[in-house]
């Protein structure tokens, strides 16, 4: 491969031989004729570090290497930091090429952005929210400094795709094109992963109206060793007093301790609760040994000053450092390597495990995952959930789709993303100070990714934004920014469209327990996990963001709660096959590779045992006393299909980690409960959506702006699958 140089510019060369690369890696290779060409988007599929922002960036500066005026390349970041990795990393190559490139975000220096407003020339790096600013603000000069613009590189594609954030990147895209008067010429977008499902749907989520061909690369390379392990902690019932017993989680810090002092490590811990209280921890055993401590937090909530410090000080390496985080360091900042990663509770998705796990395994050492697992010590008072040791179980159903069929979840390109679609309407409008409304559906769903919203979906969020005075239609037909529009739009906060979930206090008797991020389904009379205790909701105060709550029986609550709405059908499955079968190896060859130290398989045979005692190979409903457990193996949209419904027909229902409890019910009444839902007509998904309080159905940042019937057309599409509930419901039946 190493002729493949002679096709880059001999500037371009050197630079690489000044890095003392003898040849170009095989992404690398494989992508300089698509990229050169400029006749086709690209989709660059690889792990970590197996250089795929070279196998971009080198191919594409030769091309514009004599391009003096414009952008050449279009940069977009879902991060800040990843914006300024990057520009640390382009600037030795751009100097030789003598070719500018310039960080634009908001914490980027005013001097750099006026003199790249004056001269706009070279790489252009940006986040979605600060190219959406110069569209709105400034489109004259958007259309001037973009008019030779030869590529758009997205990084970290999959952070935006299925998402609020994601389909706004692709509107803002689209724009640009109408902007530049090429719809019909498209701009090539070259679209950078690790962690893609279903690789041969990506191209139509990279370019929705499929105006241009996709040449997919992936690398046949491997470039480390895989290490794995997943240690298992009991968290006793009663901790002794003498401590003789000591929580599972004061274990597991005493494991970090251990295997993290004196290296560079990355422990994802989940929850920005969680990521403190461990690294509070971690600080104090330090304290305690008299040594300097080396571990410190890293999550969105800490100022920018602090996560660059810890930043800067894992990529000098010059001191042993362990970063105790949430996803803020999933993705892919350079900092430096990584001896391993360690994973704090199940992960949200595969995708994320092996986003996390490409953190280590960089420059030519083995990648290093271990995964640390606590569950409850069981008693006669246990649960059915804690019996099925189902936190354990999903880690190890994660561990087996990502290692044995490098399966990663699918984006889902059905939703509606109303809450953006309002949002890109005042964009439109704001960016063209008036526009026709055959225009504008054009430019957003014609052309654009909002092809499914129908034209009456279209009109009726129109009127609605009329009605709010968020827009207003001239006796010329017109589309122009309301009064209340003009609030939004000259906001600096209106660039961006995602939010974090609401807060919600959980209070009892008048004392505040906590707060709760809502991002999930709670109704008056379900039963929720908090503090470790379980508790029944006895009312929501949706205007004051209050869940009242009471203490509820019925054994100690599982400790484990799933993640919100966000598992999907294959993991539950494979859970089910790894109980069926009684066995989680990895068979490699003739062998079966055991990754589980001695603790964890004794909690895996405990599950196994109870799952096999308890018959749930064969029956989905499970009795204990009073209650029913309802078993479906499914992804999170049936199981909320199937919970609403119950819900529905009267029952008091509540969901833990994918496993359904219904409440004072015997196995009979359920079952035919059930049978009569297969007979009847089940309603769509937005009428489900239409039980759940307004407030609670406004997830995203626009959607409190939303007519009621759009916000449950998109909250029901998003949450339920009444064709997925339905095909469960029949083959229940055909196996009972």
């Amino acid at each position: 491969m190493i002729n493949e140089y002679k096709k880059l510019d001999r500037r371009v060369q050197k630079w690489l031989f000044k890095q003392g690369w003898t040849e170009l890696r095989e992404i690398q290779a494989k992508a300089l004729q698509p990229i050169m060409s400029g006749n086709s988007d690209v989709l660059i599929s690889a792990s970590t570090a197996a250089g795929k922002t070279e196998a971009f960036f080198l191919p594409a500066c030769t091309v514009i290497a004599e391009q003096e005026e414009g952008f050449g390349i279009l940069y977009v970041s879902p991060l800040k930091a990843l914006i300024n990795d990057q520009y640390r990393r382009l600037e030795d190559l751009c100097e030789m090429l003598d070719m500018k490139v310039t960080p634009w975000h908001g914490d980027s220096l005013q001097s750099m952005k006026k003199k790249t407003i004056a001269n706009p020339s070279g790489i252009l790096l940006i986040t979605p929210e600060s190219l959406e600013s110069l569209l709105v603000r400034d489109p004259g000069w958007i259309k001037k400094s973009f008019s030779e613009l030869k590529y758009i590189c997205i990084d970290e594609f999959h952070a935006f795709i299925g998402a609020e954030r994601g389909r706004h990147l692709l509107s803002l895209l689209n724009r640009l094109e109408h902007l530049l008067g090429r719809l019909d010429d498209p701009i090539p977008r070259v679209a950078l992963s690790a962690t893609l499902g279903e690789l041969e749907a990506v191209p139509r989520l990279l370019r929705p109206n499929a105006s241009m061909p996709c040449s997919t690369i992936t690398s046949s390379e491997n470039h480390s060793t895989l290490k794995v392990q997943i240690k298992g902690y009991v968290d006793p019932a009663d901790p002794l007093v003498d401590g003789t017993k000591e929580p599972a989680e004061f274990q597991v810090c005493k494991e970090i301790y251990r295997r993290c002092r004196g290296g560079s490590h990355l422990v994802f811990a989940n929850s920005r609760k969680r990521t403190e209280s461990i690294a509070a921890q971690l600080a104090d055993f330090s304290e305690e040994d008299v040594v300097p401590n080396e571990f410190f937090p890293h999550h969105g909530s800490l100022s920018k000053e602090l996560r660059e410090e810890l930043e800067a000080r894992l990529q000098k390496a010059t001191l042993p450092t362990t970063a105790i985080c949430t996803m803020t360091l999933e993705l892919g900042i350079d900092i430096g390597k990584v001896q391993s990663v360690i994973q704090v509770t199940a992960p949200h998705s595969v995708s994320s495990l092996r986003q996390r796990l490409g953190r280590s395994g960089r420059r030519n050492s083995p990648a290093i995952l271990s995964m640390l697992i606590t569950e409850k010590e069981l008693s006669m008072h246990s649960n059915i959930l804690d019996n099925l040791r189902l936190e354990l179980v999903q880690s190890l159903a994660m561990m087996r789709l990502l290692i044995i069929s490098n399966w990663f979840e699918p984006a889902d390109n059905s939703q509606f993303y109303f809450s953006t679609f309002l949002h890109q309407i005042l964009a439109v409008i704001a960016q063209w100070g008036s526009i026709r409304v055959d225009q504008l559906y054009s430019i957003l769903c014609g052309h654009g990714p909002f092809g499914t919203i129908t034209p009456s979906y279209y009109k009726e969020l129109l009127s609605h934004m009329s009605s709010k005075l968020l827009i207003q239609q001239l006796e010329s037909g017109e589309l122009v920014i309301g009064i209340s529009g003009e609030h939004i739009t000259s906001s600096y906060k209106f660039y961006s469209v995602f939010k974090t979930p609401e807060e919600y206090r959980v209070v009892v008797s008048n004392k505040t327990l906590g707060t709760l991020p809502v991002d999930s389904l709670i109704l008056k009379d379900q039963h929720i996990v908090f503090g470790g205790r379980r508790w029944k909701v006895e009312d929501i105060d949706e205007i004051k963001k209050i869940i009242y709550v009471v203490a509820s029986k019925g054994g100690r609550p599982p400790r484990f709660g799933g993640g919100g709405m966000s598992v999907h059908n294959v993991v539950r499955q494979e859970m089910f096959n790894i109980y069926k079968n009684g066995d989680y190896r990895i068979s490699v060859g003739s062998q079966k590779i055991d990754f589980l130290d001695t603790t964890a398989r004794q909690l895996f045979r405990e599950g196994a045992e109870f799952f096999a005692s308890s018959d749930m190979a064969q029956q989905s409903i499970v009795q204990t006393g009073k209650d029913c457990y309802l078993l479906t193996w499914m992804g999170d949209r049936v199981v909320n299909t199937l919970h609403m419904l119950l819900v529905r027909e009267g029952f008091q229902a509540s969901v833990f980690a994918g496993v359904i409890e219904v409440r004072d019910v015997s196995t009979k009444t359920l079952s035919e409960t059930l049978l009569g839902l297969i007979d009847s007509a089940l309603p769509p998904e937005e009428e489900l959506a239409e039980i759940l309080p307004i407030e609670q159905k406004q997830i995203e940042k626009y959607d409190h702006l939303l007519p009621e019937n759009l916000l449950s057309v998109g909250f029901g599409r998003r949450v339920f699958d009444i064709a997925g509930a339905k095909g469960w419901l029949l083959g229940w039946k055909a196996h009972t």
